[in-house]
């Protein structure tokens, strides 16, 4: 085994593997994109389906939690009849949402495939990363206005449980947030000095290690948004926080349509950056990597976690639809930042998602999102975007309608 200078990779009997501290599918550098999907969606239904098996489990802390609550719900109450207490039903709607969501052709875009095949410059890394900050920068204050649409005052129909099910649905979510921002839980006595909490590794700071390897200096890391990454900002943001959508929609926003592709995208950028590191005898360590190597991890564990919470406000095809729709308006959202970025990036055309024979289950069936982006791009600074005056005009959004 010859072990590369950098740590991200080694080769084995003529093959090049990655440790598993870098990634946990040691063939990483030999799958093609196609092949990258299938076992990341492979490996994401092993995991649930073995949290569902959990849950099932009459000896699990899991199956005592929910069945605790379950025994506090008098006959009639339609927490009876959520997918979570139907033995096999909470499987088939992973399984469903599952395949809805990972078979968008976002998680195959043409930039991630190119990255991933070691197709790009180190400036062009550059670029994209200087860029891609902004998204880095805004998705966890998404999290947080999802949290605050849950709350005592909510409308939901289960009596005197709707407190415990509203703040299960906070907790789940607060665990994101708090991976965002390198914090967790701490009891009185050992709660940390304030400036120990105030230095907490934020992703935001891990995604500053990536400039140091690319060496990007601090000057050159912010820039102002690229109009597309200010859609995908605002999209996520009214999806999340706007009254337009429910809390259903924006729950799936943020857990569902956000968690499950992340681990497979940032896999492709990951193979990327190692092929193009190896190629160009570039110093990038796991630790310039972090941010991507952690997402990979921990957004599974994030997945599964709000994939079981949005089930409790599921109950009936009605909010599968809604819960599909808001996934679709997010994912739409990202293709187009991400053919803004190619085009950027590789000063080459990139088709988009309304240039493409979308499947009809992809497509929006109503406007609410259009209408809603437009005025927020009308309260956005001049300043903080690229050509502000034009994207502000521009009649052009993310999404393909009905």
């Amino acid at each position: 085994m010859t072990l590369h200078a950098n740590s991200l990779a080694y080769s084995e009997n003529g093959r090049l593997l990655v440790p598993d501290s870098i990634h946990p599918l040691d063939n990483l550098l030999q799958l093609d994109p196609r092949g990258l999907l299938d076992a990341m969606r492979d490996s994401q239904r092993r995991d649930f389906l073995e949290m569902v098996a959990d849950v099932e489990a009459p000896d699990s802390e899991l199956h005592r939690l929910f069945a605790a609550l379950r025994a506090r719900a008098p006959a009639g109450n339609p927490l009876h009849d959520v997918a979570l207490f139907r033995r096999g039903a909470l499987a088939e709607l992973f399984l469903d949402l599952h395949d809805h969501v990972m078979s968008h052709p976002v998680w195959l875009h043409p930039f991630f495939a190119r990255v991933f095949e070691g197709r790009a410059t180190l400036d062009q890394l550059r670029v994209f990363a200087v860029h891609y900050f902004n998204q880095i920068k805004n998705t966890r204050q998404c999290v947080a206005a999802a949290i605050g649409r849950f709350h005592g005052l909510m409308g939901l129909p289960y009596g005197p449980l709707n407190e415990r099910i509203s703040e299960i649905t906070q907790i789940s979510l607060a665990q994101l947030v708090a991976d965002e921002y390198g914090v967790g839980s701490h009891a009185v006595a050992d709660y940390p000095p304030l400036g120990h909490l105030l230095l907490a590794q934020t992703h935001i700071a891990m995604y500053r290690q990536f400039f140091e390897g690319l060496g990007i200096a601090p000057s050159d890391q912010d820039a102002a948004l690229l109009p597309a990454v200010a859609d995908n900002v605002l999209t996520q943001r009214l999806l999340a926080g706007d009254t337009a959508f429910s809390p259903l929609e924006a729950l799936a926003s943020v857990g569902l349509g956000m968690e499950w592709g992340v681990p497979e995208f940032f896999s492709l950028l990951l193979g990327g950056f190692i092929r193009v590191a190896l190629r160009e005898k570039l110093d990038l360590t796991p630790h310039h990597l972090e941010v991507f190597i952690a997402h990979v991890r921990y957004d599974v564990l994030h997945a599964i976690s709000v994939m079981l919470v949005t089930s409790l406000h599921m109950r009936g095809d009605d909010d599968i639809l809604a819960v599909k729709g808001a996934c679709n308006t997010l994912m739409a959202s990202r293709y187009w930042m991400m053919t803004e970025l190619y085009q950027r990036v590789f000063g080459e055309p990139c088709p988009a998602l309304a240039d493409m024979n979308l499947e009809p289950r992809y497509r929006l069936r109503d406007r609410r999102i259009e209408t809603a982006l437009r005025d927020a791009r009308r309260e956005i600074p001049s300043e903080a975007v690229i050509g502000a005056e034009a994207w502000r005009a521009s009649e052009k959004t993310p999404f393909v309608f009905v």
